[in-house]
């Protein structure tokens, strides 16, 4: 049973949509654009990516897909805790790298903070926790988020939440039954939505039950969409695509009118935006493109947050205009993107394929 399990088949990673992972490059970018804006104006109306942040449900729907896609005719095949090992081979290399990398920024950032108010004990809990995905949000200064050091952990927390759900229960219901969990999701989107005026919530001590519900919906209706193959043929393309999902996150933020924009987005345009990617056609000399956007979307967002932090504290110093602004984002951003890369050629790659060997030789 153990040699069936551990057959290269079985384990094998499945094709890539190019596309989906474009697109998630895409939003990647985004989020660490609204990070920096959301700094520098506190007030989102005048922020021009006021709902960068909707990229995370963007994030959840495709991976309910994905998940699906790849897992759905052979978790049976390779067992539970094979697909456990699959998913943390894939994500927690760069959970305990940002970890890391959170927490050194934060111990030197060069443009403030405080850590000489924090013991060496509390500092190592804190990283412990950071390290092994359990939030705990006490860091006043940092406004309690659920993980400090590098607050967008938040969302790989409820990935794995997601996951274990899908390998104990979402992987043998029929499809009928996940239709209705995920209209009684959709219910829970809306409430959320109704309760705190918008879909912002999940980082933070305040909110963190939000972060459940943005992805209970999301993710389940990815994996709905790849169930019931609601594929749409199209000729949109990636670069067609790519400029309807990011409409979707420089839509004008009106705090009236927040809940119900953010909840139609989530609720129904971004599964529809995976239905067209998966189904429309990506020309050749844009498939490098989407390739390198689909590899460096998660090293990015993993580890860029160490940055926020102290341009944050940069910003509170010094105060640059606009013009300064501009061009100190412009430069970050590029930067930021570089480093992603060097850490997915240097760590990520290079750690996942040490384990992945490990495993197969187990």
């Amino acid at each position: 049973m153990t040699e069936h399990k551990l057959q290269p088949e079985i384990l094998k990673t499945k094709q890539h949509f190019e596309i989906l992972d474009g697109l998630r490059g895409i939003a990647a970018f985004a989020v660490v654009i609204f990070h920096f804006m959301e700094i520098a104006y506190s007030d989102y109306s005048q922020n021009f990516i006021g709902h960068g942040f909707l990229a995370v449900d963007f994030f959840f729907c495709l991976s309910g897909f994905v998940i699906g896609y790849a897992y759905d005719d052979r978790i049976g095949k390779m067992g539970i805790m094979e697909f456990f090992k699959s998913r943390i081979i894939r994500l927690h290399p760069l959970v305990i790298f940002g970890s890391v990398l959170g927490l050194l920024a934060f111990l030197f950032d060069p443009f403030g903070g405080h850590p000489e108010v924090y013991s060496a004990g509390r500092l190592i809990l804190l990283f412990l926790l950071s390290v092994l995905l359990i939030p705990f949000p006490v860091m006043s200064d940092r406004y309690f988020n659920q993980f400090g050091f590098n607050a967008p952990a938040w969302s790989l927390f409820w990935e794995y939440i997601a996951n274990i759900v899908y390998a104990f229960v979402l992987c043998r219901i029929h499809k009928r039954l996940l239709l209705v969990l995920t209209i009684l999701a959709a219910l829970g989107i809306c409430f959320v939505a109704s309760h705190s005026g918008n879909l912002m919530g999940g980082w933070g001590k305040g909110n963190f039950w939000d972060g459940g519900a943005r992805i209970g919906y999301s993710f389940l209706a990815g994996l709905l969409i790849y169930r019931f193959n609601w594929i749409i043929k199209n000729k949109l393309g990636f670069l067609g695509l790519a400029v309807l999902l990011s409409l979707a996150f420089l839509m004008p933020f009106s705090n009236k009118w927040n809940w119900l924009t953010e909840t139609l987005v989530v609720l129904f345009y971004f599964p529809l935006l995976i239905a067209l990617g998966a189904g429309t056609v990506l020309t050749q000399g844009l498939k490098k493109l989407c390739v390198f956007f689909g590899k460096i979307s998660y090293p990015l967002y993993m580890t860029h947050y160490a940055v926020m932090w102290m341009f944050g504290n940069y910003y509170a110093a010094h105060k640059p205009g606009p013009a300064q602004l501009g061009l100190i984002i412009s430069i970050s951003a590029i930067l930021l993107v570089g480093i992603a890369y060097l850490v997915m050629k240097i760590y990520d790659i290079p750690v996942r394929r040490y384990l992945t060997n490990k495993r197969k030789q187990a």
